[in-house]
This record gives C-alpha cells, structure tokens and sequence, in this order.
C-alpha cells in the first residue's frame, strides 16, 4: 500500500524575548515594503561564524534538534555556506540515530536481520527510489552519503554504546580510510554496484571493528535515503505506525504534543479530553521525569518514547507548571481522537465571522469540516476565517476535497513527477461549494497541504490571504512499506503547482495582506519563559485582529 501525502514538518519555531509584538503593520500586496538588500561579505561572514559557534556549543550538548533549527535559519540567511550547510547535514544524521536506537521497534528489528537480510533492505529501497523518486537517483551520491552515515554513527554514544567494542575505538580511523577505498565510489553507477560496495565495506567494519554488518548496512540505507532530500527518509516500524497514526487522526498514547526543552519535555499543547488534559496537563507544563527516570539524564527522543505503551496501561511522570513545584500524576494510556479542526466560534457576532483552526490534513479533516461549517451556519455565520498558521500539512486528497468546499470551478492544484503516474490536475466541483467571505490566516510554518489550500484560494481569487509568507514546502510524500522487513520509507514523489502554475517550493504562498510586528522588548515582563509567552499571546492577537479586518472588509463589498 502507497499513501501519496504532504510530510508532516518536525521541530517548531523558536520565539526570542525582545521581539514582543505590540501592534500589527497590515500591509496590502499592492503597497508592500522594498525588499530588504542581500547582505554584504562581511555581514554574511560574521553571520555564519555565529552560527557556527552557537552550533558547536548545541552539538556537544547533543542537542541536535536545536542545532538544526538553527542551522536551517542560518542557511535560509546565508545560503551557500558549505560550512553550515555540512554541520546541517551531520546534524540532522546524528538526530536520525538518536531517535533510531530510542525506538525499541528498531532495536529489536535490526536483531533479528543478519547481513543477507539487511543487504536485501538495502537493494528493496534502492529499487523504490528507482521506481518512485521525483528525480533519477546518482547511487555514487547516496553510498557517499552512506558512508558520512556510517561515520557519524561511528562517533555517536548512540550507535557504539550497542555496537563497538571499547578496545575498538582506536581504530576507528583506520577502519574508516578503508572503507572509502573499498567503495571504490567512482565506479558506482547502478543499485547492484552499490549495493556491493555497501557489502564490502560492512565486511570490513566486521574484521577490523567486530561491529555487526547489519547494523552498518543500516547506516548506509538510512544514509542514502536522507541524501535524496529533506523529507525523504527511512521509517522504522515504530515511526511508520506513528505517520498511519497521524494519517488516520488517532493514536494511542496520552495526548500531547511535546518537544524536547532544557532537559525536559515541554507540552506544547494537550488534547482536548485526552488522558493527559483530564489529569490536569496544560500547554506550557513540563514533563521532568517519566517512571522515575529524569528526563534531563537521557535524549528527548528517548523520554519520549516511554511515555508510549499499550492501550490501558499506566504511565508515571513528575509534572513542573511555570512557577509551580514538581506534582506527580499516573495517566493511563487510551486511545486518543486528533481533532484537525479546534477552537470554532463566531469572532464578530455581530457580523457573523465565524473562525476555527485547522491544525492538520488528515482522514477526517473533510468530515471535521462539515460539523465545523453547519455548526457555525447555525450560529449565523456570514463570513468565515479559515487559520492555517503551524499547520505542517498531512494527505493531499484532503487538501484538495478542502479547497473544494470553497471553489467552484478551476483546477486547485497539479503534482509532476518522474513518473506519468504522478502527474495529475486536481480540479474544483461546483457541487458542495460554500459561497461566503473567506479569509485565510497563514504564516511561516504554514507547509505543504496547507500551501496547497492557501494556494488555491488566492490564485482563483476566492478569498483573501493574510499574515507571512508560508514555508515552501511544495513536494509530495509516498509511503512505502517494505516487504523485506518491518519498516519503511517516505519518498519525495512530485512537485506540486499552484492554479497559477507557481512551484510552491522555496516560494510559498504570499498573503494579500502581511502582518507585521513593532518591536517594544521593554513591555516585556517575567522570566524568558513568560515573556515568550507574551510574544506569542501578542502575535496570535495581532494575526486574528488582521484577519477579522480583512473579513469585514470582504463583506463591505457584497
């Protein structure tokens, strides 16, 4: 089975004290401000050897995902930096190990492959990227980057700590120097020369190193997979039931959204009615400990993998509110309801502007839309805000059945890829169409399915985009299972087009109206943390006070 989706985004956006927003700048498209000039040398000099030294600092405290957030802005600012984009790179393989040997699924999976069976993991994947890969894979490229792979992991705690021997170490060099000799990678030119190379230099891992071949043949495929692109990747069994989880809108687990934070977790928000928001859980909180372990003494990925378990089983944790001591709580795992629309109301009673966010494109986003929609008609509502901002995006089928509710006539979005199969024009159905003022929030995190969306209104000229500039995420997924063990791997398949004809990668969509911030850090108040919380509680505001204008005067002119 291949799910054609848009990949969900990981990390999240980091809100610095200072940049406290006190009012909104609206500024329309056909008045917007001059483009800022490109940096100079010394400028973009100075910006990377920050980066780098902040960087440095973040990778020897292993905390990779920071470090490739930063990375990645430093790279949007400066880009062409081989240095950053190197530490990018050897980032985000560190962060692929780390949360690899966290998930026990691929722990006892690689246990179970000896190197026959993993050579054959290897040669299926390169056979779906052959087959299904929006461009034509260079395999001297990807046993190159196998080969980095496997260097990383020969210098993360993560992969010797369960593989090579102490008495090893010393000789880690050497075996490493041999190892770009036996892939011979300028001879590399088709999957079965690469999937020798890969053999031979497993091999030698085993003599020199005793380091199982299996597990080196994983570095490599895990390797190739993440040189495609950014969001292609390989999936353990663990990670591909998460993505069928988050297709599906249900998971079993306590319901929170978490990211790792100073040694904790911090709950980013919690599910309405989950176990977790009935045991008193709130955004903001932080997890500190999980069944008497702290979370500050093993990775994030790590802390958060026990908090999963069987459906009916029971977890401890010590919870931390801001300004509060440490409270214990015993949550019982369920199975939880991923709402992809929240928080519906009428904003303007009076004018009869109804809101909700959308916070993903998942299976039943269409139907959450439905209820959303009667429920605010009931109400009155007589024009609608639509808020995409975050939304990191999800099934393609769903973004185009959404746009369609709204559009009612046109083609809403095209995918092109490789393969004929893959290209495709999605067109509107006048059947179904709601016809009332619309007004899309969007902003920088606003990805893939949600651009899809924003795309298509503001082409065909349906509604009016406001806030920032979206991510740029214009690339479609597949999901692919492998038949050779219990795992998978996600595959960039096509572009994606707007009505327009606009490529959505690295251009996202541009809002009709821009929203943005006058900076006054001397209103801000409390510690670092409260104050982020004040920047954000401003900037929401400041996005729904542009929004609700908009739709005013939407409705000005009917």
């Amino acid at each position: 089975m291949v799910l054609a989706l848009l990949a969900f985004l990981a990390g999240g956006t980091f809100h610095l004290p200072g940049a406290f927003a006190q009012a909104p700048i609206l500024i329309p498209a056909d008045a917007s401000a001059p483009v800022a000039p490109a940096p100079d040398r010394a400028t973009i000099e100075a910006g990377t050897q920050l980066a780098l030294t902040q960087g440095a600092t973040l990778e020897q405290n292993r905390r990779w995902g920071e470090a490739i957030l930063l990375y990645e802005d430093a790279n949007r600012s400066f880009p062409g930096q081989a240095q950053l984009e190197h530490r990018l790179t050897v980032s985000r393989l560190h962060f692929d190990i780390a949360r690899r040997y966290a998930d026990s699924t691929y722990i006892a999976d690689l246990g179970q492959l000896n190197e026959r069976q993993a050579l054959e993991v290897y040669g299926e994947i390169l056979t779906k990227v052959q087959a299904n890969y929006v461009h034509a894979p260079d395999y001297a490229q990807l046993v190159q980057r196998g080969a980095l792979a496997v260097d990383v992991a020969l210098h993360d705690p993560a992969f010797t700590d369960k593989h090579l021997a102490a008495a090893a170490a010393p000789k880690i060099d050497d075996f490493l120097r041999e190892q770009w000799r036996q892939l011979d990678i300028a001879n590399v030119k088709n999957p079965q020369q690469a999937k020798d190379a890969v053999s031979r230099a497993a091999r030698v891992g085993w003599q020199q190193l005793g380091v199982n071949p299996s597990a080196l043949i994983f570095e490599f495929l895990c390797g190739a997979t993440g040189a495609l692109d950014q969001y292609s990747t390989f999936l353990t069994r663990g990670q591909l039931d998460e993505v069928y989880s988050q297709i599906e809108g249900n998971f079993v687990g306590l319901g929170v959204e978490l990211k790792g934070s100073e040694g904790s977790l911090l709950i980013v928000h919690a599910i309405v009615n989950s176990p977790a928001a009935r045991g008193g859980i709130k955004g903001g909180d932080r997890i500190v400990e999980v069944n008497g372990f702290a979370t500050n003494k093993v990775s994030t990925d790590k802390a958060a993998d026990m908090l999963k378990g069987e459906e009916g089983t029971f977890v401890d944790v010590a919870v931390v509110s801001p300004g509060q001591e440490p409270r214990r709580l015993r949550i019982r795992r369920e199975r939880v309801e991923v709402p992809s629309i929240e928080d519906i109301k009428l904003v303007d009673t009076d004018m009869g502007i109804g809101y909700f966010k959308l916070s993903s494109f998942q299976k039943t986003t269409v139907r959450d839309l439905d209820a959303a929609l009667w429920q605010l008609h009931r109400q009155g509502m007589r024009s609608l805000i639509i808020d995409v901002r975050g939304n990191p995006g999800g099934l393609l089928t769903s973004a185009v059945e959404i746009a369609d509710r709204f559009v009612e006539d046109g083609t809403l979005v095209s995918t092109r890829g490789r393969s004929p199969r893959e290209d495709f024009d999605y067109r509107a159905h006048i059947a179904g169409t709601w016809k009332m003022p619309l007004v899309v929030l969007v902003d920088r995190d606003s990805a893939s399915a949600s651009e899809i969306f924003a795309g298509a209104v503001h082409d065909l000229r349906r509604g009016t985009i406001v806030g920032e500039r979206s991510y740029g995420k214009g690339s479609v997924q597949g999901i692919f299972p492998l038949a050779s063990c219990r795992c998978g791997i996600r595959l960039t398949t096509a572009k994606f087009y707007s009505p327009s004809g606009q490529a959505i990668s690295n251009h996202g969509v541009l809002p009709d109206v821009q929203v943005r911030f006058n900076a006054k850090p001397e209103t801000l108040q409390g510690s670092a943390e409260q104050a982020n919380e004040q920047v954000k509680a401003a900037r929401d505001e400041a996005f729904l006070s542009a929004a609700i204008q908009a739709a005013r005067q939407l409705m000005a002119k009917r």
